[in-house]
């Protein structure tokens, strides 16, 4: 958090940004809608958007939390209500076929670490290299926990194979490992309990808000205008 404030202080003095961080892990398909929706909003509003990946397996078990689809009348609502946020946000998400089996058991933890080390060494790849994994396997219904799979997703995502596969030996160390930990703690000490959750910095205070669909309440804390999941110049 002290590393959040002094980013804070320095993006202030230099471009008067607030600073907006998202912690995400991509096995949340929620998180992937706010984090498209984000993405398109980063020109348009006034902020310093920061991409903060974290181990969600980690949240729910530090805070006691249960996965939503665990909960069967959860499970057939959320079912239902991601194919509408999908169509609304216009993000080519698609339901799992084996959630259960492909989502939750086999975890995220070696694709979120492979994340963790793009971050550090080649963060101007983390974008498009977390877009990648989401879409594997939100959309396209792919495997994202062996090796092969997200070296797949790296390349794609525009790495070259032999940064792909040094970054994959990287994510086996203990810095990635300790990197991914302390900023799923950081997460957790700004209250988080599951995922999407953004943190607002607004006058060196932060405002922790949870899910996709309170980015027009983020909006309104950054004084800024909320023109729908697909701001278009017509809108401006």
């Amino acid at each position: 958090m002290a590393a959040a404030r002094q980013a804070l202080s320095s993006s202030s003095s230099s471009s008067n940004k607030k600073l907006v961080e998202c912690f995400y892990d991509v096995l949340s398909p929620y998180t992937w809608l706010g984090f498209e929706v984000l993405c398109r909003y980063r020109p348009i509003w006034n902020m310093e958007l920061r991409f903060r990946p974290v181990s969600i397996a980690g949240i729910m078990h530090s805070t006691g939390n249960r996965a939503p689809a665990l909960v069967p009348k959860k499970g057939e609502y959320i079912s239902k209500d991601l194919l509408r946020m999908a169509k609304y946000y216009q993000v080519p998400l698609h339901l799992v076929k084996d959630f259960l089996g492909s989502v939750l058991e086999k975890g995220t933890l070696e694709a979120m670490r492979f994340v963790t080390a793009v971050d550090m060494a080649e963060p101007q790849f983390l974008e498009p290299v977390s877009r990648e994994l989401w879409m594997r396997l939100w959309s396209r219904d792919e495997d994202i926990t062996q090796p092969e799979s997200i070296l797949a997703a790296a390349e794609r995502a525009g790495l070259s194979s032999d940064q792909a596969r040094k970054l994959l030996e990287m994510s086996s160390s203990p810095e990635v490992k300790n990197r991914l930990k302390a900023t799923t703690d950081e997460a957790l000490k700004y209250g988080a309990f599951g995922l999407p959750s953004f943190v607002a910095h607004i006058n060196e205070e932060p405002h922790l808000l949870f899910g996709s669909d309170r980015l027009e309440l983020l909006g309104h804390l950054l004084g800024e205008k909320w023109l729908g999941p697909v701001p278009t110049p017509s809108k401006l």
